[in-house]
């Protein structure tokens, strides 16, 4: 009988955190234009760095517009609107995301859905324009394509994603044309 896999796609097989990030700063300046107001271009960089430290944190794409507005707000004094910024550090997210994320969810009078909702749009808009630029954004882990391409045994793909992403993801990205995805949450868009 041979071995059978099932790998995670996010995190495990594509590092998706630089199209999540920036999906969110894309996402956070729809949902509140006024905030952004005199954001430069480095204010934005160093928001998409510290997305990558905060990346273990989201279990669900919407957190991403959580978080790029909870940093701003620690960038930007000025703009603050929650409870739990002032003093707040990237270290004081990590250790307690869980307890943070409901404050300032109800501080900023937010709901998932619409958010959910929001995150998925921008992100489809985002394809639809421009999807060199989008799979640009996601890369493979370093040997990942190969270890794939070369595995003796049998492998499913496991992911949140909708199959539109994978498929846009496989399609420029040739050497997953083999394999299975196994798609366990469709409705959800993260």
């Amino acid at each position: 009988m041979a071995d059978l896999y099932a790998l995670d796609f996010d995190g495990v097989l594509c590092d998706s955190c630089g199209e999540s990030s920036l999906s969110a700063v894309k996402a956070a300046k729809v949902r509140w234009p006024g905030l952004f107001d005199g954001v430069d271009s480095v204010i934005e960089d160093w928001i998409v760095d510290q997305m990558h430290i905060l990346r273990p944190v989201v279990e669900t794409g919407y957190e991403n517009l959580l978080l790029v507005r909870l940093l701003l707000e620690i960038r930007m004094p000025s703009i603050r609107k929650s409870s739990v910024s002032e003093g707040l550090t990237v270290e004081g997210i990590l250790e307690n995301w869980s307890k943070i994320k409901p404050v300032i969810m109800e501080d900023w009078s937010e709901n998932r859905d619409a958010l959910v909702d929001l995150f998925g749009k921008v992100r489809d808009e985002w394809m639809d324009k421009d999807l060199t630029t989008w799979i640009g954004a996601n890369r493979f882990y370093p040997g990942i394509p190969d270890a794939l391409k070369f595995a003796s045994s049998r492998i499913y793909i496991v992911t949140t994603k909708q199959m539109l992403y994978y498929e846009s993801l496989q399609e420029l990205q040739y050497h997953l044309t083999e394999f299975m995805v196994w798609e366990l949450v469709q409705r959800w868009k993260c």
